[in-house]
């Protein structure tokens, strides 16, 4: 189903009329067989060796000084975020994110369920390509083919005939050693892989932002209008009804 976000944005109060929010995405839990031993936000401050000394996106599309900031939370095993990049992503990052409109950044958020098993190594691989500048075809394979390489964990040949040889090489390397399963997150937690790599800092960085908000399932957005947060929401919304929803903020002041 669709998030919808209706109404318009009144600049004296900053706020959005209040418009019906039908949730649909990966909600998770914390089940019996919820995985790996999970270790509470506050205290993964242990593992900063892991996390990249840089605070700046990696995963954007679009110029940082456009008006729009649209913060994306998604997990590559989830057939509602796969739905969103598609039909919504594809065409606001050739269209608004292009033309300077709105900033787009991609966080990760593979949750730490035995269904989503393969997910944190999906978002090592899309973090390896977007350290040689490759996240943008990167994330296309892994949305694409997500039916494919979630039965197998078979995702690196679809990064791989994304990607010239040479890139591809480039990311396989950044890869040696991230034996999967890779890191996630639930509610409140980080959840560690049992095999740590390099590209898990980046993993754990965005998962940590996530439980701020806090973040309930995948996919969830962040918009922001000139740099103030205008709302949050979870679920599915199409690019007719988001794209009107920009064009309501472009028009104010």
């Amino acid at each position: 189903m669709e998030s919808r976000l209706k109404g318009s944005w009144r600049p004296r109060k900053g706020l959005l009329r209040p418009g019906a929010l039908a949730l649909a995405g990966c909600v998770m839990t914390l089940g019996a067989n919820a995985g790996p031993v999970r270790t509470p936000v506050s205290k993964t401050r242990s593992a900063q060796a892991a996390k990249p000394a840089q605070s700046v996106p990696l995963k954007t599309y679009g110029s940082k000084s456009a008006p729009i900031t649209f913060e994306v939370f998604t997990d590559y095993e989830c057939p509602t975020c796969r739905t969103l990049y598609q039909q919504t992503l594809r065409p606001m990052i050739s269209e608004y994110a292009a033309a300077g409109k709105v900033y787009v950044i991609h966080r990760d958020y593979p949750i730490a369920r035995p269904d989503h098993k393969y997910s944190g190594q999906a978002s090592r691989w899309a973090n390896a390509a977007a350290e040689i500048g490759q996240f943008g075809k990167a994330e296309a394979a892994l949305y694409d083919y997500q039916t494919s390489w979630e039965q197998d964990g078979s995702m690196e040949k679809y990064i791989a005939a994304a990607l010239s040889r040479s890139d591809f090489e480039r990311v396989r390397k950044r890869m040696s050693g991230c034996q999967s399963p890779g890191p996630g997150g639930l509610p409140g937690t980080f959840v560690p892989a049992p095999h740590p790599c390099s590209l898990d800092g980046y993993i754990q960085q965005d998962v940590e932002l996530a439980n701020q908000l806090p973040l309930k399932a995948t996919p969830t957005f962040v918009i922001s209008y000139k740099g103030r947060r205008i709302t949050t929401a979870t679920g599915y919304v199409s690019w007719p009804v988001l794209k009107q929803f920009f064009d309501n903020l472009l028009r104010q002041p």
